[in-house]
């Protein structure tokens, strides 16, 4: 299936890559990813670029941390991925909310079946903190609404 590229591991900061393989059981098969960590700090960037190889593969943006009470999110992180084209999954790793959710996306896309589905749950280590559903549910129906917007006409893609 090829390698896909993600971090989502509760781990102190990561100075290289840490590889994590992690495995689903579908209707078609097992599934192995293998799950990099990177550095997320630029001061250990520098390893990155000679790690991210195939360019053409599909990908999926998380926002992760969706349990922190009153986050702020900014426009451009509402409309990066609609710029980029990306799939975006809001998740949060200690509560495992959604944590399936990006991976499901990635399978399907991979094998070209869209009705490809889990089998089996994978083993989580339990969640850290309990997630507020109903804030959650109106942080969706609130990035649902956004998206429904237009595009703004800068140029400036960066991530901040």
């Amino acid at each position: 299936m090829g390698l896909t590229y993600m971090s989502f591991f509760l781990s102190p900061a990561t100075i290289g890559v840490e590889v994590h393989p992690l495995d689903f059981t579908t209707n078609l098969g097992k599934i192995r990813y293998y799950c990099w960590d990177t550095a997320g700090q630029e001061k250990f960037g520098g390893l990155r670029d000679g790690y991210y190889v195939c360019e053409n593969i599909p990908i999926v943006l998380c926002g992760n941390k969706v349990d922190v009470k009153n986050r702020q999110v900014k426009a451009k992180q509402v409309t990066f991925h609609r710029k980029k084209n990306l799939q975006y999954y809001e998740i949060s790793a200690k509560s495992n909310y959604n944590y399936e959710k990006p991976f499901l996306y990635l399978a399907r896309k991979l094998a070209g079946d869209p009705n490809l589905v889990f089998k089996e749950e994978v083993a989580l280590a339990p969640p850290e903190v309990e997630i507020d559903l109903i804030a959650q549910q109106q942080n969706e129906a609130d990035l649902a609404q956004a998206a429904m917007q237009p595009l703004p006409d800068d140029d400036d893609d960066t991530f901040e």
